[in-house]
C-alpha cells in the first residue's frame, strides 16, 4: 500500500493506519527531503518516493514486520528495506524534532500510579521426586 493510496484517508484512518497524524506525517517528509537534498548522490535512483519509504519505516515500527516481509510488499530486496528504514530512522533522530519524553521526564512528581496491577498466581509445576532412583543391571 503506497503514499498515495493512503494520503486521502481521514485523520483518523490514517494514524490508525501509520501510528501518526497526517500533519506529522508530512512534517517527517519534509525532515527527511532537506536531508536527501543535502545529500545528492550520483547513481541510481529510488524505487520509492520519500513518502514510501517513511510509509514503509513507519509500518516496520508499527506491525514489526521482518524486512523480507515489508520488502516483498514494498518489491524491493530485503536488504534495500533494511538500508531504508535505518536511513529514515537515523535522518529523524537527528532532526532532533521526533523525540518521546525521557525517563525522567516521565519519572517527574507531577506524575503518579493510580493503579498497579500484579499477578501473583501460583502455578503447580510438577518436578520429579529426588527420592527416585533407577538402578540398571
Amino acid at each position: 500500500m503506497t503514499y498515495e493510496q493512503v494520503q486521502d484517508l481521514k485523520p483518523e484512518a490514517f494514524k490508525r493506519l501509520c501510528g501518526v497524524r497526517p500533519e506529522t506525517f508530512s512534517e517527517m517528509v519534509r525532515v527527511l527531503d532537506a536531508k536527501a537534498q543535502q545529500k545528492r548522490k550520483s547513481g541510481r535512483a529510488s524505487k520509492l518516493s520519500i513518502a514510501n519509504q517513511l510509509l514503509m519505516t513507519l509500518q516496520y515500527w508499527r506491525e514489526y514486520r521482518t524486512y523480507f516481509h515489508i520488502a516483498q510488499s514494498w518489491g524491493v530486496d530485503e536488504s534495500t528495506a533494511h538500508r531504508t528504514i535505518r536511513a529514515v530512522e537515523t535522518a529523524l533522530i537527528e532532526s532532533g524534532r521526533f523525540a518521546l519524553p525521557g525517563k525522567k521526564k516521565l519519572h517527574a512528581a507531577d506524575s503518579e500510579i493510580k493503579v498497579l496491577v500484579v499477578d501473583v498466581t501460583e502455578t503447580l509445576v510438577e518436578r520429579p521426586k529426588k527420592t527416585a532412583t533407577i538402578l540398571l543391571r
